[in-house]
């Protein structure tokens, strides 16, 4: 005993010298750890506490030389995920800010912080190591372009390749980006120069992109059936929306940084995120119906939601599925470590999930994220709640440190008692502190919590930012520092009327209309939006690191709603809609309006920012001219009273109205006086006579039906000689027919074959301006088709149908359709609509150009008329707009859609969409919705319930569903199954035929659901089972002669369905014959059994 003490004297006096010498070094031995507290202190007593546990179980294991953090605490190949790293580094700086509040922290503070910073400027090296995946990944996304998520521990060194592991984690991006903002608004420099302030500005470019470019996610599987394909996960989206939310306008130099190290956000794209997220929620994905890995995306540390509804739903979803008595799932059928999974395999096969329902493990890592949110959100309730969940669940170290299991698992004795009685099971942990395997995402976690819940430090000193922002205190506040808009959102937008020429400011000042031309508003400059994105090229620029500026992405109506300053210009921008477009919806000066409305509602509803947006309008001479000056006259006058589409604005002065204006100052263009400053093209003025008359009434009559129809027939002329096309072509004066005189040379000479008007190519291409200033839409179509017009606004579009849940088919009816499940570029799309669009008729081509437009502008602003349709088949509902046409002429020959202009094609469009009018035939109701691929509520559902009880499948029009590995790969609610379903459908051919086919499917559902001994023994073929009951229809309503074709369904399609004559009881007649012709289904419960 007296050997110990004095032992532990001679250790304290050489401490103390060797302190003393040191002048408090920051480098303390592990021995050192249980320094001497001042008298009295309790709050040094806690810290101490957590210090130990913290240098023990986290900072021992930090690398030396990179700063990252292993995921395996055990061997010597040691990997570092960037997302563990991440909160490791989360948790030192945690404490670092608790030992803030203590004067004599005896170099702690010093210590912590920055270990933080270590491991963040680690991760920063090894990101910039991978410079050139970062200028590939912004220009085309792809997974083999991102940077990695796992690198070696100790050199930084990539340790997989893009084809061994899942690295596409925009989540992990998203949250070091997130990271740094709190890390460095707290005070810690992490940023050095300007070549890394470059760099994060190219992540900035990478992480805009989130809502279209599908990932793996936080679990590095991407989809549940973990087979290699990524998918959009609204983790990943959220993470990245309060990424760029939080880095938009900060210094990363801190309170000592200047202009040029702020950091970019493209405030269009941002919204897109937020679009994205809204439409995703309270799903995490296709595949998974909800995700524990929404947790840290929704609570802290993102706060990525700012939709309190939707909030509460999806954590409700996330709880009722997923929770159990040691953690959460991550999600349901997880094969991750249980006891079945076979570790050898990177991916599972086909069906094999179903082996893992009911055994998933549990993660108590989860019941750490939901004490943080009770803290955050003041419920103590919750806290106390997962406290005591947690707590049983910790193991310890020798030492006698808590340590957070990574999982809970069933062992494999277990699984089969497990699966029978859910729940009953005890599960095992993973890890238990005392083999040196250690959690270190969990322990990171858990520190951070224990500081919070013992009001070490409070979740402002974890959120500096303010990402998170109680609902009572919700505002308009800037985005750079919060997700929060207000709640009633009644902002008035501020419009200045631009006209193009000071002839037409006199003209429209004889109707009252007060403008402006550019020259009166110098020195301020009005720019298009291109120039802004010529502007924005220069941002990020590195020479160095291989990076060039801004991809080339148009600026949003956000974007252009603020006032810039560049190179010491004022600027204001119009819209992307004001742009002369090439392709001829433009010429449609009644869609230009419907731009404008639908703009001014867009920013009505999305602008989050100190002060009001700043909308131009440009009004060109070519707007006034024809027939419809009255329209843009009316809707300047709405301007003028101050409301236009329902959206408050206020017209006044480009000078009066900056005042009030968003100003973003582009400071990042600097240039010295050896370099060429870059040369903008601001809107010049039209310089015509002031006091010339504008003509407007009969430049551009309207051209009736029959001048627009071409007088020659193409099939009469395609077997016909060159020559002879020529000399018609230079006869003919029908600019129809011209166009498809042109198009036979442009197939069969090519592009370049002289004409008499120069090559044919630009012989269309005259066609095409001709007819737009005449505005003959047929000859427009035929040309613009022709010369393959392409309209880059659809690519957007076609992200916005499917980030709202939809896909979309591009082709022909009755021929070959492309399904686009994922984003494309618009070249892939351009390809995709020339190819399956022109097989029957060239004109659909563009046609349908003009329909994905259409709809992505109307389910931004009514996503209900498209509930039931899953699938946004663009032929088909061409098809149902000549259908409605049809309808409406009645005996008469029905309008020709190709005739119609664009809005009047948009106005069809909703006519068709809006809820089924009574008075219609059934025949037209089956083919409209049909056409439109409409379903009713829950019919995925009760296809689902169908499946269960056909064990051989379904078959329609030759496509088979079958129930295995359906229902072993899927579940219910499954998005993925709903396409599969869909899928089935796919081949029908016939609008009216398929929803007969849904309705059946309906009866079927309703009938097993009332007789649960029932069940199908063979293949259901659903054709079979619809000529079924036709025939007996045909027996109840043939004449006695028999009817004339007994194929002809017309009469059964225009049936009613329900009573006693109607078609769902031939139906139901049909599906009982089939039923009861296999054996029944013997159960525990028959109703006809005495027991």
């Amino acid at each position: 005993m007296a050997a110990t003490h004095m032992a532990d004297v001679s250790w304290k006096m050489l401490e103390l010298r060797a302190r003393s010498k040191r002048s408090g070094s920051i480098y303390e031995p592990l021995k050192c750890i249980n320094l001497p507290k001042p008298e009295g202190e309790t709050l040094w007593d806690k810290l101490n506490h957590y210090y130990r546990i913290v240098k023990s179980t986290l900072l021992l294991h930090q690398s030396p030389t990179t700063g990252l953090f292993p995921t395996k605490t055990y061997g010597d190949n040691q990997k570092a995920k960037v997302h563990d790293s991440l909160y490791c580094a989360a948790c030192a700086w945690a404490l670092a800010l608790a030992y803030r509040r203590i004067d004599d922290d005896k170099g702690r503070t010093h210590e912590l912080e920055h270990s933080a910073i270590k491991c963040m400027r680690g991760i920063l090296y090894c990101y910039m190591r991978q410079a050139d995946k970062v200028q590939k990944f912004k220009q085309d996304p792809k997974p083999s372009a991102c940077l990695h998520s796992v690198f070696s521990a100790h050199t930084g060194d990539e340790v997989f390749s893009h084809k061994e592991y899942g690295h596409l984690q925009i989540n992990a991006v998203s949250l070091f980006l997130l990271y740094l903002v709190e890390m460095i608004s707290s005070g810690l420099q992490i940023i050095y120069n300007t070549d890394e302030v470059s760099f994060i500005q190219n992540l900035v470019f990478c992480v805009e992109r989130a809502y279209r470019v599908p990932d793996f996610g936080v679990w590095e599987r991407g989809s549940k059936y973990n087979n290699g394909s990524p998918e959009l996960h609204s983790s990943s989206v959220g993470l990245a929306k309060a990424a760029l939310e939080a880095i938009n306008g900060f210094n990363l130099f801190g309170n000592q940084g200047c202009s040029w190290s702020v950091i970019f956000v493209d405030f269009d794209a941002h919204n897109r995120n937020r679009q994205t997220l809204c439409s995703l929620l309270p799903r995490e994905s296709r595949s998974h119906n909800t995700d524990a890995a929404l947790l840290p995306c929704l609570s802290y540390p993102a706060f990525a939601l700012d939709d309190e509804v939707l909030f509460g739903q999806t954590l409700d979803k996330i709880i009722r599925k997923l929770k159990g008595k040691y953690g959460f799932k991550r999600f349901l059928r997880d094969g991750y470590r249980t006891a079945l999974e076979d570790r050898t395999r990177r991916y599972y096969k086909p069906a094999e999930i179903k082996l893992f329902d009911g055994i998933e493990c549990e993660f108590p890592l989860f019941f750490i994220f939901m004490i943080i949110d009770g803290i955050f959100k003041g419920n103590p309730t919750q806290v106390k709640e997962y406290q005591d969940l947690l707590d049983p669940l910790l193991q310890h170290t020798p030492e006698g440190c808590p340590v957070v299991p990574k999982y809970y698992y069933v062992p494999a004795d277990f699984v089969e008692l497990e699966k029978k009685s859910p729940g009953s099971q005890r599960r095992f942990p993973s890890n238990n502190g005392r083999d040196g395997k250690l959690f270190l995402w969990g322990q990171a976690v858990y520190i951070i919590a224990k500081l919070l819940a013992d009001k070490l430090v409070s979740p402002k000193d974890l959120d500096p930012i303010g990402r998170y922002v109680p609902p009572q205190d919700q505002r308009n506040i800037s985005m750079r520092f919060s997700n929060q808009g207000p709640l009633e959102n009644d902002v008035v937008v501020h419009v200045a009327l631009i006209a193009e020429s000071q002839r037409l400011q006199v003209f429209l000042n004889t109707y009252g209309i007060q403008t402006q031309t550019p020259q009166q508003v110098e020195p301020i400059q009005i720019w298009a939006q291109k120039e802004l994105v010529k502007a924005y090229f220069h941002l990020g620029v590195n020479e160095k690191l291989g990076l060039s500026g801004r991809p080339d992405r148009p600026i949003g109506c956000l974007g252009t709603s603020k006032i810039y300053r560049i190179l010491g210009k004022t600027v204001v921008c119009y819209s992307i809609i004001f742009d002369l477009s090439d392709f001829y919806m433009s010429q449609d000066v009644m869609m230009l309006i419907d731009d404008i409305k639908n703009a001014l509602q867009f920013i009505k509803q999305y602008w989050k920012m100190h002060g009001r947006p700043l909308f131009v309008v440009l009004i060109r001479e070519d707007n006034i001219r024809g027939s419809r000056f009255s329209p843009i006259l009316d809707m300047l006058a709405a301007f003028r009273k101050g409301i236009v589409g329902g959206v408050k604005v206020h017209v006044d002065r480009v000078q009066t109205l900056i005042s009030g204006a968003v100003v973003e100052q582009l400071d990042f263009l600097r240039i010295t006086e050896t370099e060429e400053a870059p040369v903008f093209k601001s809107l010049e003025e039209l310089d015509l006579p002031k006091h010339s008359k504008v003509k407007r009434q009969s430049s551009t009559p309207n051209a009736s039906e029959l001048e627009q129809q071409p007088d020659v027939n193409i099939n009469d002329w395609k077997n016909k000689s060159t020559y002879e096309i020529l000399q018609k072509l230079n006869d003919c004066n029908c600019m129809a027919s011209q166009a498809l005189l042109s198009s036979i040379l442009l197939k069969r000479e090519g592009p370049n074959f002289i004409t008499k008007e120069g090559t044919v190519a630009e012989h269309i291409e005259r066609i095409y301006r001709r007819a737009g200033s005449r505005k003959l839409w047929l000859v427009l179509r035929y040309s613009a088709a022709f010369a393959q017009k392409f309209s880059s606004s659809i690519t957007p579009h076609i992200t916005t149908l499917l980030v709202h849940g939809k896909q979309v088919t591009l082709g022909a009816f009755g021929q070959e359709e492309a399904v686009i499940s994922n984003p494309l570029s618009p070249a892939v799309i351009k390809n995709i609509i020339y190819e399956k669009c022109q097989l029957q008729d060239e004109r659909e081509a563009v046609v349908q150009q003009e329909l994905v437009i259409h709809i992505g502008w109307i389910i931004s602003n009514s996503p209900e008329l498209f509930s039931g349709m899953l699938k946004i088949r663009i032929g088909w509902i061409i098809h149902a707009m000549q259908y409605e046409l049809k309808i409406r002429a009645g005996d008469m020959p029905a309008k020709d859609l190709y005739q119609m202009s664009p809005s009047e094609v948009k106005q069809l469009l909703l006519d068709i969409l809006q809820p089924q009018q009574p008075g219609r035939s059934w025949l037209n109701r089956r083919q409209l919705d049909g056409s439109l691929n409409r379903t009713p509520a829950g019919f995925y559902d009760r296809v689902w319930q169908i499946l269960e009880r056909t064990p051989n499948g379904l078959i329609v029009a030759g496509r088979f569903l079958p129930q295995q590995p359906t229902l072993s790969d899927m579940t219910m609610y499954e998005m993925n199954f709903s396409l599969l379903v869909e899928d089935m459908l796919q081949n029908i051919d016939q609008p009216q035929y398929r929803q007969i086919i849904v309705e059946l499917l309906m009866v079927i559902s309703v009938i097993l659901e009332r007789n649960p001994e029932l069940e199908f023994q063979d293949k259901v073929d659903l054709d079979k089972v619809v000529q079924e009951a036709f025939r007996d229809f045909q027996k109840d309503h043939s004449s006695p002669k028999g009817a004339e074709n007994q194929s002809d369904m017309t009469a059964f399609y225009n049936t009613h369905p329900l009573g006693k004559k109607g078609t769902c009881s031939y139906l139901s007649k049909a599906v009982i014959t089939l039923l009861l012709e296999g054996e029944m289904k013997s159960t525990h419960d028959d109703p006809c059994t005495i027991s």
